[in-house]
């Protein structure tokens, strides 16, 4: 178990920021794990990407904020004291300013969530604004934002293009004005991320975007090494649960056929 106990609100983040203490972020969908992983963890992010990792699905496009809504609330009862934090799902901010707070407000309503974190750039910056100014914390996200994975051409390294540095960096800055508490920094050059990440003053979290942010994050199952089609350079397993899956199939499987489980040991009287 960690020695310290994770912040308990948004504003930690910053306060881990300025005495220069690692943030570890981790994705969760549910409350066994939240369970086995709030001690360990700075902050519990419910990600769109459930609806690849869990549901199948090749994009997070299709999520729905019910969707997001359920999967919070099972980590939410896993972990009652963590910092728990929420992906808003494509279209549920995008169409309108209002759109996005009543979004939001209902996510914080109905999870216990403290806060939402949302995708894009100078174009969300009047979004996040009016979120915050309504008390609703909101986390950015730069980069590679899997929302617009189309328009991007697919999961590429972004920031590289001409012009493209410079505009990020532009961007964070006015997330941080518009009030963000913290910026999301995907698949981005890991000289660009520590340059952004010394002239903000809230924290960064980098997922592919090199050790110079203030924290990290990966999804769950990928860092238990669940998911063996995915292997991007940034990830690294520090578990091989899928292997251990299997065998425990096998095992089941094999007694089963045999007749051997259930036995006296595993049935009443």
């Amino acid at each position: 178990m960690s020695s310290e106990s994770p912040p308990r609100t948004v504003l930690d983040l910053t306060a881990m920021k300025a005495s220069g203490r690692k943030i570890v972020m981790l994705t969760c969908y549910d409350a066994i794990f939240a369970r086995l992983i709030a001690p360990e963890v700075d902050v519990l992010l419910v990600g769109d990407s459930v609806n690849q990792v869990v549901a199948g699905h090749t994009t997070t496009l299709s999520a729905t904020l019910e969707q997001l809504i359920y999967h919070t609330r099972a980590v939410r009862r896993g972990a009652p004291n963590s910092l728990v934090l929420v992906d808003l799902p494509f279209l549920s901010y995008q169409v309108s300013v209002e759109d996005a707070i009543r979004n939001a407000g209902r996510v914080l309503q109905k999870t216990g969530a403290q806060g939402v974190k949302l995708e894009g750039g100078r174009h969300v910056v009047a979004t996040v604004r009016a979120l915050v100014e309504r008390g609703i914390p909101v986390m950015g996200h730069l980069g590679l934002t899997p929302q617009s994975v189309h328009a991007l051409g697919g999961h590429r390294i972004q920031g590289r293009e001409t012009g493209a540095p410079e505009r990020m960096r532009n961007d964070a800055r006015e997330l941080e004005d518009a009030g963000a508490f913290g910026l999301v920094l995907e698949l981005v050059p890991a000289g660009l991320a520590r340059r952004i990440s010394e002239t903000l003053r809230i924290p960064t979290i980098g997922i592919g975007a090199g050790a110079g942010c203030d924290g990290q994050v990966l999804v769950l199952h990928d860092m238990l090494g669940l998911n063996e089609t995915f292997s991007p350079r940034f990830l690294k397993r520090f578990a091989s649960l899928a292997g251990t899956v299997r065998d425990a199939a096998r095992g089941y499987a094999k007694e089963v056929r045999a007749g051997t489980y259930p036995d006296d040991q595993h049935s009443f009287e």
